[in-house]
């Protein structure tokens, strides 16, 4: 199961659907980052090196390429044909069976439930389609936005990784979620 590549769209409902990065989605990506910089840079540290499309299209460029063993899968957001944010699988580690689910939405889909249906097909995808043992899920102590999201879904908090995320010339401490393989029902 493990070597089969992640499926180009996921059909999560009627009005909402994932499509695999693609190139061609680079400037919506950047002008969504830019229309809400002020507040998407309070919790995502990558929002400071993203000034300009070309950074965008660097980033999706260098998804795409990359075909290492820790390849991230990252998925498009689309809410009623609009773009909404990105999901994706990071640090796969195929030899412990484990990787980090991380997300983002544009703030004029939050409190749809959008995040957490999406959340509920990745971690299917990861559980069932890759083989993966463990989940993680961090959030910013504060992000309760994004804490509801592993909380809502059964993940277990762990505990808090200090320092562990660098924004600007701070660090923030992150919560630590799990869920195992054993543990997923959804």
């Amino acid at each position: 199961m493990a070597g089969h590549g992640p499926s180009s769209e996921i059909i999560v409902s009627e009005s909402l659907i994932l499509k695999i990065l693609r190139q061609e989605s680079a400037n919506i990506i950047f002008q969504t980052i830019d229309l809400n910089r002020h507040y998407l840079r309070k919790w995502l540290p990558f929002i400071d090196n993203t000034w300009k499309a070309e950074d965008t299209v660097k980033y999706v460029k260098s998804i795409i390429q990359y075909s290492g063993p820790k390849r991230d899968v990252v998925y498009e957001i689309w809410h009623q044909n609009v773009f909404a944010g990105l999901i994706a699988l990071k640090e796969i580690d195929h030899w412990n069976k484990r990787a980090e689910l991380g997300y983002w939405l544009d703030p004029r889909f939050e409190g749809q439930g959008i995040m957490t249906s999406c959340c509920i097909v990745i971690l299917n995808y990861a559980f069932i389609k890759l083989g993966m043992n463990r989940i993680q899920i961090k959030a910013g102590i504060g992000n309760a936005r994004s804490s509801r999201i592993p909380e809502r879904l059964g993940f277990k908090f762990e505990g808090v990784e200090r320092s562990g995320e660098k924004f600007a010339n701070r660090y923030i401490d992150l919560e630590v979620y799990s869920m195992l393989k054993k543990e997923w029902s959804l």
